[in-house]
């Protein structure tokens, strides 16, 4: 077995030529890291200011930091004289071949990441989607959940959400409830009005701006179409409008107002 020795002056030339370019190296990485730790102290605090979501806050200081620390590595390997460019070359070419992998993945992770950072709709909001609709029970990087009215529970991809429209109905505080009522064409409809503005006057729910009003939309087949409006607390809609609706009828009723069911008249004629 042959032995390997190296001498004091090869091992000294070694440590002139390679010694430097470590210590640079270890001080790259070493303030470097330092750099990045500030700088994804000051996101995580400008992320705090700005009232962004707690799930995409995290994500987004990680991916900062990541991507810093992946910068100082290949800066420091660099100084060591290790050729980076087909490393990073390699790189690229895995990157673009996972994304093109998870093309839906990734359109839903953009969806969501959207979502938390412009917040169209939050945790709570009743929001509906085509035929989808519910409570928003989760938000989550990738799916948005919902909870129907009848507690089903919807799993709908980011993606979708933020890339078609979305009804989001507890934006707002207040909303408008509309009472459609047909009235026989012999009625009084000015009497029609007073009582259903008296009905809904008398729920302490209304708000009086912007006033109720009770408006005639349609000359129907069989009915005079009246159509009441009146705005209450986001909150307090549904109460309101079905307890409204119901009280309306038996008011109608109860003065005498008709309210008439569609009828046709058929005419038979008869051949000698």
């Amino acid at each position: 077995m042959e032995n390997f020795s190296i001498s004091s002056d090869e091992l000294m030339g070694f440590v002139t030529t390679f010694g430097p370019k470590l210590l640079a190296a270890i001080a790259t990485l070493v303030i470097g890291l330092w750099i990045v730790k500030l700088i994804t102290k000051g996101v995580g605090k400008g992320l705090d200011k700005s009232n962004v979501d707690t799930a995409l806050k995290s994500f987004l200081k990680s991916l900062v930091s990541i991507l810093l620390k992946v910068m100082v590595y290949i800066s420091a390997l660099g100084m060591l004289g290790i050729e980076m460019t087909s490393f990073i070359a390699v790189l690229g070419a895995a990157g673009l071949a996972v994304g093109l992998a998870l093309q839906g993945s990734l359109a839903n992770f953009a969806g969501g990441v959207l979502i938390l950072f412009f917040k169209p709709f939050k945790v709570g909001d009743f929001i509906e989607r085509e035929s989808e609709s519910g409570t928003v029970e989760k938000i989550d990087i990738l799916h948005t959940h919902l909870k129907t009215p009848n507690n089903q529970l919807i799993v709908i991809p980011n993606g979708q959400l933020a890339n078609s429209p979305v009804t989001n109905y507890s934006a707002k505080e207040t909303r408008r409830a509309v009472f459609p009522v047909g009235i026989g064409y012999t009625s009084d409809m000015k009497k029609a009005r007073k009582i259903m503005l008296r009905v809904l006057n008398e729920d302490e729910r209304i708000l009086k701006d912007p006033a109720p009003m009770v408006v005639l939309t349609n000359l129907g087949d069989s009915s005079l179409d009246l159509s009441a409006r009146a705005w209450t607390k986001t909150e307090d809609y549904w109460g309101f409008f079905w307890d409204n609706l119901e009280k309306i009828k038996e008011e109608l009723d109860k003065e005498g107002i008709e309210m008439p069911f569609p009828q046709r008249d058929v005419h038979l004629i008869k051949e000698d």
